[in-house]
């Protein structure tokens, strides 16, 4: 099977990259792609290191990078997510999107046409890997691994704001349900951390540095895009129907 289009979205939590990824799925045949959920490399409940006397989900440690490598290197050789893999994140809701079902369905009549008399996708796919540190620095062996990259992005407001509204997570032996402050605490600041070299003056309030971004192969979402799913839905299938004609033209070529 020829080697998917590897495509990573990431952001902070609760910016909508689970939700975006949905959407690409129901948007795109299902033959077509599939979704790899950077949660699903935590290690185990009792494995996730201490902050504070608080469990930190939320820093490079707490995953199984090893496992994720090998399942990302499984793909681009087999085109298919590993047997071995039993995906957690599927059991988690992720919220109302807010796209209009007719905006969806004029998506996928759009995307139906793509892969006619384009022979290079017979049998290719796309897989969506999605997480909040596929793009940071000390990802960066990761990160080259992705042909595309999303970065979404949105206030600390809405963060915790929607991230506080959640009433927990499925974990590999049970539920994760964040304490009083944890957003402030930990998951925050942890994403200023991870995320500061890629905006103007390392301030992750300020706009992407474009330089940084071009770079690292980085796209970021328009601003108009950060509380409007379906502005950000638009924008990323946009990227990818570039990213799918200039591989055509390549393959004519």
């Amino acid at each position: 099977m020829p080697a998917p289009l590897l495509l990573g979205i990431s952001g902070p939590s609760s910016s909508g990259k689970t939700t975006l990824s949905r959407l690409l799925r129901d948007i795109f045949p299902p033959s077509k792609l599939f979704i790899l959920h950077l949660d699903d490399f935590y290690l185990t409940d009792a494995e996730i290191p201490l902050r504070n006397g608080v469990q930190d989900w939320d820093c490079l440690e707490s995953l199984n990078l090893p496992q994720l490598n090998k399942a990302l290197q499984h793909i681009k050789e087999h085109g298919t997510i590993p047997d071995w893999l039993e995906s957690i994140e599927d059991q988690n809701s992720a919220g109302e999107h807010g796209v209009p079902t007719d905006h969806v369905h004029r998506l996928r009549e759009k995307v139906r046409g793509w892969f006619d008399d384009r022979p290079e996708w017979a049998g290719r796919r796309i897989c969506v890997v999605e997480g909040f540190l596929l793009f940071s620095e000390d990802m960066k062996a990761i990160r080259s691994l992705f042909d595309i990259k999303l970065f979404l992005r949105t206030s600390y407001v809405t963060a915790k704001r929607r991230r506080e509204a959640r009433t927990g997570y499925v974990t590999l032996l049970g539920f994760w349900q964040d304490p009083p402050g944890y957003v402030d605490d930990v998951v925050w600041p942890n994403y200023v951390k991870d995320h500061r070299f890629l905006f103007q003056a390392a301030d992750v309030d300020r706009e992407l540095d474009e330089d940084v971004c071009h770079k690292a192969g980085i796209n970021g979402m328009p601003r108009d895009a950060e509380q409007n799913m379906s502005k950000c839905l638009d924008w990323a299938v946009g990227v990818l129907e570039a990213a799918i004609r200039d591989a055509s033209n390549g393959y004519a070529s």
